[in-house]
């Protein structure tokens, strides 16, 4: 592929805009379409602004999608004005959203049928690693599609997988996001615990980072936590919709995942306390509601 590239990015949000701009930064031809305002680093770049989805589509070789939900990606794609109306053959459409595996292999099977490529690519790492381009991409498709697009996934990302054929990159994430959720919780626990019993919780998180209790989840949440720094980050109402995805796709398997649906009970507590919007690591809240005692206040 060329150097520069005709590139198409849908969704300007906290983690598209930052996205985008590492293409625009390396050099690259884009045409962005955003329901909502276009961020200003992007409206003061050499971005093209065009008005639909179809437009950005007929104007680039390859497509970024990167939208909250499963109903935005559908809308995105087979919308009136959307994606499909635009391609052309051998284009590349990219999902970068976390969406339903079962939906993302109906979309595939469609995009494929206009003699189009299709990746879904959802991404771990949340706002910083957008910005910083050190983003986890967990990628579903054709091994000849993913070898085409790596040089744009490096330019936005470090670890860089392909699971699978499509589907399997959103069904990694699910289960990344099962993780993440869990570690919040058992860091929210443990913090809770050790401040309640009167240590340090900030000294007690210092100490663990040097075991095998170590994680990114302690290391980044867990100062979160302590410090009470809980803006977003990774909104407390995008992890309950990719738990969702989790529960009901386990129900359609068969599976059974308790501490899951512990995880996402925990948000729902926090949003009924008006914290929808807040990081996910404020899932402490919901646990601190239980003890009556925050992290950080004195037993």
């Amino acid at each position: 592929m060329s150097n520069s590239q005709k590139i198409g990015f849908i969704g300007l949000g906290i983690m598209g805009a930052p996205m985008a701009g590492h293409f625009i930064n390396a050099g690259h031809e884009l045409f962005v379409n955003t329901r909502g305002k276009i961020p200003e680093e992007i409206a003061n770049s050499s971005a093209v602004k065009v008005a639909t989805p179809a437009e950005v589509a007929r104007n680039s070789d390859v497509i970024f999608i990167m939208v909250p939900d499963t109903p935005d990606v559908e809308k995105v794609l087979f919308g009136e004005n959307g994606v499909a109306s635009g391609l052309s053959k051998g284009k590349i459409v990219i999902d970068m959203s976390s969406i339903s595996p079962i939906a993302t292999k109906e979309f595939a099977q469609k995009i494929n049928a206009l003699g189009c490529e299709y990746l879904d690519a959802p991404v771990s790492g949340g706002q910083v690693g957008a910005k910083n381009a050190t983003l986890s991409i967990m990628v579903g498709g054709a091994e000849s599609t993913f070898e085409k697009i790596k040089p744009l996934f490096a330019l936005i990302g470090k670890n860089i997988n392909l699971v699978g054929g499509n589907g399997d990159g959103q069904t990694a994430k699910v289960a990344n996001q099962i993780i993440v959720a869990l570690n919040i919780e058992a860091v929210g626990e443990a913090l809770l615990f050790a401040a309640k019993a009167g240590a340090d919780p900030e000294k007690v998180r210092q100490a663990l980072m040097g075991g095998f209790a170590s994680s990114k989840i302690l290391e980044v949440h867990g100062e979160r936590m302590v410090k009470r720094t809980f803006d977003p980050g990774f909104r407390i109402e995008l992890h309950q919709k990719d738990l969702n995805l989790a529960l009901n796709s386990a129900k359609a398997l068969g599976v059974s995942l308790p501490n899951t649906a512990t995880a996402q009970e925990l948000f729902n507590a926090c949003t009924a306390h008006g914290g929808k919007a807040w990081d996910h690591s404020a899932m402490v809240r919901a646990l601190e509601k239980l003890a009556n005692f925050e992290i950080g206040q004195k037993a």
